[in-house]
């Protein structure tokens, strides 16, 4: 079941930032996008990443995220996947090291992110492809009515 290339779930669309971007870079992209990981990259190349535990564990005062940079922060010792790595590695990977997204990339270049949310979505919708959820069967109905 999880023999398809990480290529087909991963997120391709990615908000990045620079290594000297700050940390109050940082902190406006995880508030105003709702996301948790942003990958680094410098000329396209991926040189690290930064997550919301970056910034919980560095402990820094409000004060000091215009003045501190990413890459002082981000973490540098990364998973990567390849496109036509399977999901299943994927979901070996987040199993064993507890980590929620892992960077895609084609000879250093940044392709894509895959998340553990990706691969459970994955995995769902092959299991239940119709909505199951009330709030998705409601708002089928709603749809149907107002058609």
């Amino acid at each position: 079941m999880m023999n398809e290339n990480v290529a087909t779930i991963m997120i391709r669309d990615l908000i990045t930032l620079a290594p000297e971007s700050t940390v109050a870079n940082v902190r406006d992209i995880f508030r105003s996008k709702n996301i948790h990981h942003i990958p680094v990259i410098n000329e396209g190349l991926l040189v690290g990443m930064v997550t919301t535990f970056d910034l919980w564990k560095i402990n820094l005062n409000l004060s000091d995220f215009h003045t501190t940079l990413v890459k002082d922060i981000m973490t540098t010792k990364l998973a990567k996947l390849d496109p036509e790595d399977k999901i299943g590695t994927a979901a070996e990977l987040f199993l064993a090291n507890r980590f929620h997204a892992i960077p895609v990339v084609d000879k250093g270049i940044l392709v894509g992110l895959v998340t553990t949310f990706d691969v459970l979505r994955y995995e769902f919708r092959k299991e239940y492809p119709e909505p199951i959820l009330y709030k998705d069967i409601l708002e089928k109905g709603l749809d149907a009515a107002h058609q």
